[in-house]
């Protein structure tokens, strides 16, 4: 199956088109490699995906040509998901707790 049509089915990009042009941009990485649209997923492939500042990577577990919402999680698992919050903010949470011990 396509890469883009992966993304698309799996649900880790919303549209189609939108997984082609960050391909295009070489914003997509299967196994270390920037890869194109048009690369061929296989199972245990690992895909990383760089859109904005929420790096993402999954691996390839099952690929099959139709997914529902429910069941379009199953075919990958994810290895390294966006880190929540911020450290800056973390920092000020810890200032302000040590501020109003005093």
């Amino acid at each position: 199956m396509r890469l883009d049509k992966y993304l698309k089915i799996t649900r880790l990009i919303k549209r189609r088109t939108v997984a082609n042009e960050a391909c295009d941009a070489g914003k997509i990485a299967v196994n270390g490699n920037v890869a194109r649209a048009s690369y061929d997923v296989k199972v245990g492939d690992v895909i990383e995906i760089n859109l904005g500042q929420k790096p993402l990577k999954v691996k390839v577990l099952n690929v099959t040509e139709y997914a529902t919402k429910e069941n379009a999680a199953d075919n990958y698992t994810v290895i390294k998901a966006p880190r929540r919050g911020n450290s800056l903010s973390a920092v000020f949470l810890y200032y302000a707790e040590y501020c109003t011990r005093f």
